[in-house]
């Protein structure tokens, strides 16, 4: 499956989720690349957006394969893969605190435009662009899970079969377009797969 860009895989998404039109969701966009996606989908749904903050934690001479994970609240999550790519605990900690530093920039940025939702007793969907290894959106669900929503979806346009199973199995639902066993990056399924900056995930939230 290949999309347009992250606002073409956002319509899909919603389409998918068209059952929760009537529920008022909460869409939790895992910034910043899952943002466009949050706004398409809450939109066509008449939810709310906001993001959950998380980061992932690259492998040492690969900062773009995710080794672990860390949220907002400090939680750190460890891939059973890291050590076998040079991820021991001093390196994890050192990252996580480097991660977190982001995390407290951001929601600053963020709560500025967007005030924090509370999923308590809401159904909550969480949106990112796409699975690799699955370590974002684990920490993503578990920051979720702590606060009690009624219902926890994971809404993803793509993931790799590893990443599908790993994340089904901590969400009430799993919505993926395409699950893939050729998987190399969330990009290689995206046209167009530009980075996308603060200044646009502040604009999209605005919106809101």
């Amino acid at each position: 499956m290949l999309f347009d860009d992250r606002f073409d895989a956002g319509r899909r998404l919603a389409n998918a989720l068209a059952a929760y039109r009537d529920a008022r969701p909460l869409v939790l966009a895992i910034p910043r690349g899952g943002v466009p996606l949050g706004r398409v989908v809450a939109d066509d749904l008449a939810g709310d957006l906001d993001v959950v903050l998380v980061r992932k934690i690259g492998a040492p001479f690969n900062p773009e394969f995710a080794v672990g994970s860390v949220g907002e609240s400090g939680k750190v999550f460890v891939a059973d893969f890291a050590d076998r790519a040079g991820a021991d605990q001093a390196y994890v900690n050192k990252e996580a605190a480097i991660q977190l530093e982001t995390i407290h920039r951001r929601r600053a940025l963020y709560t500025s435009v967007c005030p924090s939702m509370n999923p308590q007793g809401r159904t909550v969907i969480v949106v990112d662009d796409g699975l690799a290894t699955g370590a974002t959106m684990r920490a993503a669900l578990a920051e979720v899970r702590d606060r009690h929503p009624a219902r926890l979806i994971c809404a993803v346009p793509v993931a790799s079969a590893e990443a599908a199973s790993r994340i089904r199995e901590r969400c009430d639902e799993l919505i993926c377009l395409a699950i893939e066993t050729d998987f190399q990056g969330v990009g290689q399924f995206y046209r167009d797969f530009s980075r996308v900056s603060d200044d646009t995930a502040v604009s999209l939230l605005k919106q809101s």
